[in-house]
Parts: structure tokens; C-alpha cells; sequence
């Protein structure tokens, strides 16, 4: 049955209202404009890192994902960096690797000074033309300071010890919170909050990297690079 009411006067300030938002409209089609598209900051893969009774653990899971699909299950997104410093990194491989020289060559600069060094990095990635489209986001750790280094300049610290990057970063964040006032190691604070992230999120995954920074560590005593665990 059709109904004979005349249409709601309403539906052709919505119409308008929908054209304005989407752009014209080609052969029937409504075509989205780029910029009226959020892009997306998270990138697929999980990067947590816990501070606890002077001892630092960062893990990051091994799953690189190409679209829908999952490429490679091990990949080692944390890295040491020379003496006590440890880093970790969520976004294009290449573009993470750059920055991580780059962070390197600062650390030689200013050596013993990890927030000086990252904070010259996040100026100059936030003011170089070619370094600016670099899609990434590192966390660094050393016995005495963690932060986030992003793109926009930022170089944030903790305030209660826990820092989480990636896509599975809010589960990682709100677990790891959740199990700091528990008797609990920085490493298995880490690791729990880290098998919570790979369980709800689709682009990470339960193979680990596990990195360390222990109190009085020195350049020439860095552990080894723990294996990647199932």
C-alpha cells in the first residue's frame, strides 16, 4: 500500500544537508570528499611499556598486516638503542626505522639525555619537509624517564608509569592501569596487559617481544634481545 501523505517537509533540508556534507553527486552517486574522511592514527599492532619500582619493560607484539591480511606474525618492533635505552615503534616500517637512526644520532649528541634527544627529534620531524610525512609513533624508555614521540611534536610522559601505542594500545593502557596497584613485576604487569590487547584486537597478535632496562644498567651490560615467545 502506498501511502498518499505528502512528504515530510524536513527531507529536503536533510537532502541539502547531506549534499553539503558528501560533495555533489555523480551519476546518482554521492562521492565523499577526502577531507571530510578522518583518518585513521592507530596503526595495526600493539606497543606497551611499564614502569615499576625502577624497573622498565616495553613489549610489542610481532604481527605486521598488509590491508586484511596478516604478512608476517614475528616481525621485532622493539628495539635497544645504545646504553639503557630502549625503543618501540607503530607505523610504516621504513618511516619507523628512519626515525629510530635519527633518535640514535641524537642520543650521540646528547648522550644520557633521552628527553633532550627527543625532543630535538620532534622538532625536527615537526619541521622538516620530508620528515613530516613520516606515519609513525615511537615510545622511548630509560631508567629515569619514558615518553611518546609523535609527528605533531608531541613528547609525552607518563604520569602513572604506563605508555601504549597501536591500534591495540586502549586495551594494553586500560589493562596494564588496572593491574599497577597489584604485586605484580613491570615485566608481568606488561605481559598480562599485553595478552588482553592480543585477544580483543585483530591487529596484534601473542607473539612478544620482551626489552628491559634495570637500574644501574650501563653501556656494555645490555641484555640480550629476548626471543619472541608464543
Amino acid at each position: 500500500q502506498v501511502s498518499k501523505e505528502p512528504p515530510s517537509p524536513a527531507l529536503p533540508m536533510l537532502a541539502r544537508s547531506v549534499r553539503a556534507m558528501v560533495g555533489p553527486a555523480r551519476r546518482g552517486y554521492y562521492v565523499a570528499r577526502a577531507d571530510s574522511i578522518p583518518e585513521m592514527h592507530r596503526h595495526a599492532t600493539t606497543i606497551i611499556c611499564v614502569r615499576k619500582a625502577d624497573k622498565v619493560c616495553m613489549i610489542g607484539d610481532g604481527q605486521v598486516t598488509q590491508g586484511s591480511m596478516i604478512k608476517k606474525p614475528n616481525a621485532r618492533k622493539v628495539r635497544r638503542l645504545g646504553a639503557g635505552v630502549v625503543a618501540g615503534f607503530a607505523g610504516s616500517t621504513a618511516d619507523c626505522l628512519s626515525l629510530m637512526e635519527r633518535l640514535e644520532g641524537k642520543l650521540e649528541e646528547y648522550p644520557g639525555q633521552l628527553l633532550r634527544a627527543s625532543v630535538e627529534l620532534a622538532k625536527q620531524w615537526r619541521l622538516d619537509r620530508y620528515l613530516r610525512h613520516l606515519q609513525a609513533t615511537l615510545i622511548v624508555a630509560d631508567e629515569k624517564i619514558s615518553l611518546e614521540v609523535t609527528g605533531n611534536g608531541d613528547v609525552i610522559e607518563s604520569h602513572d608509569g604506563v605508555l601504549a601505542v597501536g591500534s591495540g594500545s586502549p586495551f594494553a593502557l586500560a589493562a596494564a592501569r588496572a593491574l599497577m596497584p597489584m604485586d605484580l613485576t613491570a615485566k608481568e604487569t606488561a605481559e598480562r596487559a599485553m595478552h588482553i590487547a592480543a585477544d580483543m584486537c585483530t591487529g596484534t597478535n601473542h607473539n612478544f617481544v620482551i626489552e628491559e632496562v634495570l637500574p644501574g644498567q650501563k653501556e656494555g651490560e645490555d641484555k640480550k634481545p629476548a626471543p619472541a615467545t608464543e
